[in-house]
């Protein structure tokens, strides 16, 4: 029976034609199986639909209603997934859509529909091959397809060149075929496909093999690399240049003087760097590194670093490393050699800059810092120029941190109008507002924090900002939110005792107060509130209060967990000032006041690259470190300030952050699982040379620069390092520090040379979470645990297959490394643990980080925090969150001296395609058939705080 299926205009019009949130002008085509195109059209996935369900509900489920419906929604899934990344640079391959639909039903919970459709597919497949209606070999197919030049002339396809380019982008892999890329490559044109179409079919057909063999990301970023080179080196010359790896060198020495002549005329390099000697530093490029990018790395680089002039890149890899490099190094006396020292350690991996330094080094407005810190006072003035200092801050690259703790609270009174408040909150709108307006150059959101401490009356209005209900004037949805948490508060929540809100122009000395002298001053408050001396207060049960911001925590993600007492208490620069908030990203601690905006200059080590002979190599970790100190030390002169405030502290503190990634692939080449008694050694381990070698280039740097301005009266000053601090926490909560204090090194030297020395940099050590950075670089994030071990990551740059190349590794050396392990992991969303052939020690070694206790990150956290001066990025994973769950994670955080967390991340559903859980023959796996039974069930949960790789979220970018 003919099936007529009467699609929606208005739920597929939009995409067909190009409108809704797709581009204007974009239309999609289908390449069939001929190698012909055809327009992209919605309805006839209805029509495929509607036959699988007529397959299994009979002729009356073509008229259905219930059906209907479901076959429209399942249609508006598969259109969004092929389209959401899609542009017209491809077209879709008719197989590509048909898996799809077979996923889109399957996450529907149409396991039987999907089973038929995947039937059906087979025995279309069988009747072709029976008919020889089947595709015939890509050599013979490709003999007459034509590709469309940019002036419009047809030419035919060099399969011979194709085959070469492959081939070079294969060469030294271990496990890829070139074939393979070749024939995926060739299944994916058509006659008339565009040049630019071309060059990007064989990196999508090396892409899609990656879930197969991990070096396929090997293959991507070169084929990535070819394409990027062509453009480049065209652009430069003014011709058509091809560019084979071997030929690099030479061409890498060519045109180095003419990038940085053609970046100084477009405006986009500071013409300082002409400067340079272009050609000993030219010499000094090593092109062989850019073969160590994964395609997600050199991807990211492409679309979000390299200068572009009119939308052509302007920069390879090794220019755009030397380009920063260069630009850290403007005010060294022997410039070439600096930059060259800076070069090696960006080029190799060993450590990396944040993002606005790489995106701005060398550049006429170098703005290098990542955050920024601000606390807003308590008048209007005062308020719109805090917001029109976020606008200028975030228009560089500046993420942002401010304490609206001054302002105050909802029903207080304003004398100058003789009215009522109306608190905090309408400002956090405008503040919010302002943050998506400037979107940080158009390269990523604008971001910011905003840190309200936990006794301030509007409190619980502040909780409620992310709430996707009530008054929409009063949320702030685009803002990110923390609780600065005094210990005070914690104590109360311990003790089951109550607590005491206040508005803050009542007791304006609370704000400047920590650890006992804030105690002291706010039992003195609760009283005057007694006898009727505070206008504005509301006394609530402390244990309430408490279960709300985990609640709230749980619902929406926010206002983040952090501890004002810790943070103030450790701090080297107490005799300053205070520290009233952390940033964006809760790992910078610094002093704000409304002289001084706190600025944190970061950049990260890559502990995965220190690592050999089964443990950390000391003498490269040295080396490493200082040389990073250095550069981020010359980051503070350099920089560009828009505003007075941030220039003034930051030149006169000198404070950097340097951070590590790699963590969890650094216990992966140890072999030692994450939740383990040995990784929490290994984080105390490495944590403290890092620390003892940063204090040590910072000492030494101090000799030949001098010490920061205000290093009288420090903690540093006072022969008080990070390890000692411990015991002034420890003193203010009475001797209640559940905290590890054992040390390994020689510490009493390396106090008394920075009491002799100085020291360069008030503050040292900051762990960031690192998100785009160790995408460049290819390893783990941060300290992170591995989130799956098979898992489609997405980000700005589009849908990347991500596997554990160590733990294909395993898996190959004991014969488990099949198309059915590929399938397993596919449909467990990458956990080993539902796997019955892998071995137990595997399972404990690359457990998920959904797998792993909570508990061990807080503990390897805690190891490391004894050592850094500031703070760290800390995500925590629960699956399945519950209020219990969480006030023991948290009591524990703070139980044990940390001084902030950053997300609460739970279970999203699944990213990886199980659409693909088919054999090689065509025929479903068998686990597909077994396990589809329960598939919806794992779609189902949600992810209420943040889910790994979200586009929109700073952390994960």
């Amino acid at each position: 029976m003919a099936i007529s299926h009467g699609v929606s205009e208005t739920r597929f019009g939009a995409y067909s034609a190009g409108n809704g949130s797709r581009p204007a002008d974009l239309t999609f085509q289908v390449i069939r199986r001929n190698r012909t195109l055809s327009p992209f059209d919605p309805s006839k996935i209805a029509v495929a639909m509607t036959k699988a369900f007529v397959a299994v509900e009979g002729s009356s489920a073509a008229t259905s209603a219930r059906v209907r419906d479901i076959v429209e929604r399942r249609c508006v899934s598969v259109v969004e997934a092929l389209t959401r990344h899609a542009d017209a640079q491809r077209a879709l391959h008719i197989e590509e859509i048909q898996d799809q639909v077979e996923l889109a039903l399957m996450r529907g919970g149409h396991h039987k529909v999907a089973r038929a459709y995947v039937l059906y597919r087979e025995e279309r497949a069988r009747l072709r091959r029976e008919s020889g209606a089947e595709e015939t070999t890509p050599g013979v197919a490709t003999s007459t397809v034509r590709f469309r030049t940019a002036t419009g002339e047809l030419r035919t396809i060099d399969q011979g060149h194709l085959g070469l380019v492959i081939d070079d982008a294969c060469d030294g892999l271990d496990g890829v075929s070139a074939v393979s890329v070749l024939d995926e490559t060739l299944r994916n044109i058509y006659d008339g496909i565009t040049a630019d179409e071309l060059s990007l079919a064989p990196i999508l057909a090396a892409r899609t093999l990656v879930e197969t063999e991990p070096n396929y990301a090997y293959v991507s970023a070169r084929l990535l690399l070819e394409r990027l080179r062509a453009e480049v080196l065209s652009g430069i010359h003014g011709q058509e240049v091809e560019a084979r790896p071997a030929d690099m060198t030479r061409h890498y020495v060519d045109y180095f003087p003419l990038f940085v002549a053609r970046g100084i005329d477009t405006g986009l390099l500071d013409p300082e760097l002409a400067r340079f000697d272009l050609h000993r530093l030219a010499s000094a490029l090593r092109p062989e590194r850019d073969l160590a990018f994964r395609y997600l790395g050199l991807q990211t680089l492409y679309d979000r670093y390299l200068l572009h002039n009119d939308g052509v890149r302007l920069e390879l890899p090794q220019t755009f490393f030397m380009r920063v490099a260069m630009g850290l190094a403007l005010r060294e006396v022997d410039r070439e050699a600096r930059a060259i020292e800076f070069y090696e350690l960006l080029s190799s991996f060993d450590f990396m800059c944040s993002t606005p330094t790489l995106f701005n080094s060398g550049t006429p407005r170098a703005q290098l810092s990542s955050c920024f810190l601000t606390t807003v006072p308590d008048d209007l003035d005062g308020i719109f120029k805090s917001v029109k200092d976020n606008a200028l801050l975030a228009k560089y690259s500046g993420g942002l941190g401010n304490d609206w703790s001054r302002v105050r609270g909802l029903g207080s009174y304003i004398r100058g109008t003789n009215g009522r408040s109306q608190g905090v909150v309408p400002f956090l709108k405008v503040a919010n507002d302002t943050a998506v307006a400037v979107n940080q150059g158009g390269k990523r959101k604008g971001a910011v924090c905003a840190y309200l401490e936990t006794w301030h009356i509007d409190i619980e209005d502040f909780l409620d900002l992310r709430k996707n209900t009530g008054d929409d004037r009063r949320r702030t949805h685009d803002m990110n939110t923390a609780n600065w948490i005094p210990d005070l508060f914690m104590q109360r929540v311990e003790e089951d005792g109550d607590w005491t809100l206040f508005s803050p122009d009542e007791v304006p000395d609370l704000h400047d107060l920590y650890g006992r002298a804030f105690a002291e001053r706010y039992v003195q408050h609760e009283i005057r509130a007694e006898r009727g001396e505070v206008t504005v207060h509301k006394r609530v049960k402390a244990v309430d209060l408490w279960r709300r911001m985990l609640t709230m925590l749980f619902e929406t993600g926010h206002p983040w967990i952090t501890f004002k007492d810790p943070c103030n208490l450790r701090s080297p620069q107490q005799h300053t000032g205070v520290i009233h908030s952390s940033n964006l990203c809760t790992e910078i601690t610094l002093n704000t006041s409304d002289s001084e905006v706190a600025v944190c200059n970061l950049g990260s080590v890559n502990l995965a690259n220190h690592i050999s002979g089964g443990g950390i190599d000391r003498a490269r970790l040295a080396n490493t470190v200082r040389t990073a100190v250095r550069m981020l030390d010359n980051v503070i002169d350099i920089n560009f300030y828009t505003i007075p405030e941030a220039r003034r502290s930051n030149l006169r503190h000198r404070p950097v952050g340097l951070g590590i990634m790699g963590f969890q692939d650094a216990l992966h080449m140890l072999r030692v699982p994450y939740a383990s008694e040995a990784a929490i050694r290994f984080a105390d381990e490495s944590m403290e040379f890092l620390s003892y070698e940063a204090i040590a280039a910072s000492s030494d740097l101090a000799v030949e620069r001098g010490s920061y301005g205000s290093f009288n009266g420090s903690l540093w000053q006072r022969g008080i390092l990070p390890i000692d601090s411990l015991a002034l926490l420890d003193a203010s909560r009475e001797g209640r520090l559940e905290c590890d204090r054992s040390s390994r090194l020689d510490w009493s030297s390396l106090r008394e040379r920075v009491q002799t020395q100085g020291i360069r940099n008030s503050n040292l050590l900051a762990i960031a979470p690192t998100a785009t950075i160790s995408n460049i670089c290819g390893v783990s994030q941060s300290i992170e645990p591995s989130y799956r071990n098979l898992f489609v990551k997405s980000n700005m740059s589009g849908e990347f297959t991500e596997v554990n190349e160590y733990l294909v590794q395993d898996l190959k050396s004991r014969g488990l490394w099949d198309e059915v392990m590929v399938g397993d992991l596919k449909y467990f969303d990458g956990s080993l643990g539902p796997i019955d052939r892998v071995p137990e020690d595997l399972k404990q070694l690359y457990m998920t980080a959904f797998e792993v206790d909570c508990a061990w990150l807080i503990e390897a956290a805690a190891r490391r925090q004894k050592w850094i001066d500031q703070a760290q990025s800390l995500n925590l994973y629960v699956a399945r969150p519950n209020g219990r769950q969480l006030d023991t994670l948290y009591r524990l955080a703070w139980r044990r001296g940390l001084k902030t967390t950053y997300y609460l991340r739970s279970q999203a559903a699944t990213h990886v395609e199980k659409s693909t859980l088919t054999r090689t023959d065509g025929k479903l796996n068998a686990v597909a058939v077994a396990a589809a039974q329960t598939v919806s069930a794992i779609e189902a949960v949600t992810a209420p705080a943040c889910s790994i790789d979200n586009p929109d979220c700073e952390a994960c970018q």
